[in-house]
């Protein structure tokens, strides 16, 4: 591969394309973050929160242009960007409590001994972004890493990029030091004889399961750090004094926003057989209302997929399911947009089963299957029949069984009457194949800096 290139999926063109660093390129870029490091680390913690904050206000002046420039690269619908504004929050909170995070841990401090652990950067943070939410999922790091006294070289998605290019240009903007924020493009190759050469200190991946693996394969033996948030197959359920509208309205949502092309959206619901019937009605009417089309219009609320093959993926799980049983709620005379290619209308599937690829394996799309349980130990059984475990949604009134229940899913996060969301005060983490490690919260910190024990004697 001599050039990485985005094909558009509003219209099928070429948007963009850059050519890939040699591997003797890509070193001399590492060598540089490694040196800039130095001196970058040694700066007040003060100085570098306040440089870091005013690269991410650079970085928003105009989401208008962002808005647009993403909706080409990935077909969300441009009246839907609200990245920026959630790279503002969290930077935001990070930057609150990074004295609090980063703060050594005080064992003893008396006339004959001072025992302390400290936080130290790792060096070189090697953050690798997914294309559906590349600004956000990369600020997650980025931010507490540089904050941290690490340097960060960033690699986005051949289908995002030039998000890398408007970061580094924003950090160059406001004297981020030279070397401190850099952008690349590397094929898969470099990229793994990289890790696996141990240039970098280290790793976050947003990706695929398969992707993560490649990390992990390329890091073994190097004991470099690898974060990873691969998939998902996210859950929720709907028990039998939920508030029917107020589920269907926000788990709609959760399912379809940005054509189901979201880290925790909902793939999957459970719903007690009390209130199954009126549930999906209600999901049923909130969907049939969406407008599938080009980004640029005002009234789309669903753009193209990404990509053709993610598409092609989506309609070949609903096929399957629809050949196993599975009802398809949504007609398809609704959404004469769909155009066999990159725009896929939305889908509710009923009569549907464990069985059925479409609620197993990661879907990533517009559609969603809705289960009728019997009650809690039927819901958690389902739940949990999963390779995956990023979030889980809870509907209910009574926060004692929330709780309850949600120490028996096997997730990351557990909500309750909300989903698809991030709270940077709280770790975002997973298990399973979704992967380990954790962003945000203070353990974001944690993760990406080590311990340094000091044992210090004071008499002799």
């Amino acid at each position: 591969m001599t050039e990485i290139i985005c094909i558009s999926p509003v219209d099928g063109s070429v948007y963009a394309k850059r050519p890939v660093l040699s591997k003797l390129e890509a070193v001399e870029v590492i060598t540089s973050s490694h040196l800039a490091g130095r001196a970058w680390r040694s700066k007040p913690l003060d100085e570098r929160v306040s440089r870091v904050m005013a690269f991410v206000s650079k970085l928003v002046e105009d989401p208008n242009a962002a808005a647009e420039q993403m909706s080409w690269m990935m077909g969300r619908p441009k009246n839907q960007f609200g990245e920026f504004q959630g790279c503002v929050d969290r930077a935001t909170y990070m930057a609150s409590i990074a004295e609090q995070g980063l703060a050594p841990h005080i064992v003893e401090d008396s006339k004959d001994f001072e025992r302390r652990i400290e936080r130290e950067p790792h060096g070189v943070v090697f953050v690798v972004a997914p294309w559906n939410y590349p600004y956000l999922t990369s600020i997650n790091t980025i931010v507490p890493a540089l904050i941290a006294g690490n340097t960060v070289v960033m690699k986005h998605a051949a289908q995002t990029l030039l998000v890398g290019e408007h970061m580094k240009k924003a950090a160059d903007a406001v004297d981020i030091p030279a070397g401190v924020l850099q952008n690349v493009f590397l094929d898969h190759a470099t990229t793994s004889e990289l890790i696996s050469e141990n240039y970098f200190d280290f790793i976050n991946f947003t990706g695929s399961v398969g992707g993560g693996q490649a990390m992990e394969r390329a890091s073994a033996g190097t004991f470099t750090g690898v974060g990873t948030e691969l998939g998902g197959k996210d859950p929720a359920y709907v028990m039998q004094d939920a508030d029917i509208e107020s589920a269907a309205t926000s788990l709609m949502d959760g399912a379809f926003y940005n054509s189901g092309q979201c880290c925790c959206g909902i793939e999957r619901i459970y719903v007690h057989e009390t209130v199954y019937d009126a549930f999906v009605s209600r999901a049923v009417s909130i969907v049939s209302q969406l407008k599938l089309g080009n980004p640029f219009d005002p009234n789309v609320t669903i753009g193209p997929m990404a990509n053709r093959r993610f598409a092609a993926e989506v309609r070949g799980q609903i096929a399957e399911a629809i050949d196993l049983g599975a009802i398809a709620q949504i007609p398809s005379e609704l959404f004469p947009e769909d155009d066999g290619g990159a725009y896929l209308a939305p889908q509710i599937l009923t009569n549907v089963n464990h069985d059925m690829r479409v609620m197993r394996e990661e879907s990533f799309g517009p559609v969603v299957g809705i289960m009728s349980v019997s009650g809690d130990k039927e819901a958690i059984r389902l739940m949990n029949d999963s390779e995956f475990g990023l979030t889980a949604s809870l509907w209910t009134n009574d926060t004692d069984r929330a709780a309850r229940l949600g120490r028996e899913i096997e997730t990351g996060t557990v909500f309750m009457n909300r989903c698809d969301y991030l709270d940077p005060a709280i770790c975002w983490t997973g298990c399973k194949n979704t992967g380990r490690g954790g962003t945000l919260s203070f353990i974001g910190y944690q993760n990406l800096t080590r311990p340094k024990s000091y044992h210090l004697k004071k008499t002799i």
